[in-house]
């Protein structure tokens, strides 16, 4: 758990010291790097999803030749 912790730490203050050179305001700062973490953890939800389906796929086929191009 902390290692959790200081890793939200560590990517609170990278998000709102990025935000604040380019910005120069410490509330859009402080606002970016609250609501960055939150898409990030939606977005990174969809990524497994997506990581799911392509392990699955790849189960199906044990030749190793998949649908996909990568």
């Amino acid at each position: 758990m902390i290692k959790t912790i200081t890793f939200a730490v560590c990517h609170f203050t990278v998000a709102f010291t990025v935000a604040y050179l380019l910005t120069g305001s410490i509330g859009i700062s402080s606002l970016l790097a609250l609501v960055e973490p939150m898409c990030n953890t939606v977005a990174y939800y969809f990524h497994e999803k997506l990581w799911d389906r392509i392990k699955l796929k790849d189960a199906e086929h044990p030749t190793g030749h998949t649908s996909h191009a990568w």
